[in-house]
């Protein structure tokens, strides 16, 4: 099976490709998701991170209350990286698992959606990777308009990634997206039917 990382910023348009690649019934894989499976009661994860932060992480139901853990490591660079230690390493054998499964189940190619791949380490789970790309300013004022924040503040997250420099510079396929939504379908589209015709000729990528 053939396995696509698909990667890229906060409000790059991971979510428009993601779409394209289920309307064409590839399964797609959600790193984010799976995220927040590992922290279900009972799972390894939860065990390490509430020995690593404290039982006061846990709330009346028995979950982790995300919002305490939250203030536990926002804007602390290394209870965050102690944190990701725990549960980046917990994402990595859920989406291995489900690739697994999904090879089983006679699927050719999946779709590894991760705005952490690199961050992670995780390329090696994929036979290439798509990455999405818009400029910091179209970045900024889309995430500003579409999670209420303040142009500081939604400057302050775009800075906090990886730059669209350091990602394509790893990136096998590059889908820029700095113009209509129109312009961003017609260019998934060509990547898929170039990636179409690479599988045809037995070239992979």
């Amino acid at each position: 099976m053939y396995v696509i990382g698909l990667t890229g910023g906060i409000a790059s348009g991971k979510s428009t490709v993601t779409q394209f690649f289920r309307d064409h019934d590839v399964p797609v894989i959600d790193a984010d998701l799976l995220g927040h499976r590992t922290y279900d009661p009972g799972t390894e994860t939860f065990d390490q991170v509430v020995a690593a932060f404290g039982e006061d992480l846990v709330a009346s139901d028995g979950t982790i209350d995300r919002k305490v853990l939250g203030s536990k490591v926002f804007g602390k660079p290394e209870e965050m990286e102690r944190l990701t230690g725990i549960v980046w390493p917990g994402i990595r054998k859920l989406a291995t698992e489900k690739i697994a499964e999904f090879e089983a189940a006679g699927n050719t190619l999946v779709v590894l959606e991760a705005a952490v791949l690199f961050e992670a380490g995780w390329e090696d789970l994929t036979d290439e990777i798509w990455v999405v790309t818009v400029e910091p300013e179209q970045a900024i004022a889309r995430l500003a308009e579409r999670n209420g924040l303040d142009e500081e503040a939604a400057r302050a997250r775009i800075d906090s990634q990886l730059s669209n420099e350091e990602r394509t510079s790893r990136a096998d396929v590059i889908i820029e997206n700095n113009g209509t939504l129109d312009e961003l379908q017609a260019t998934i589209q060509r990547e898929w039917d170039a990636l179409q015709a690479r599988h045809k000729a037995g070239t992979g990528r």
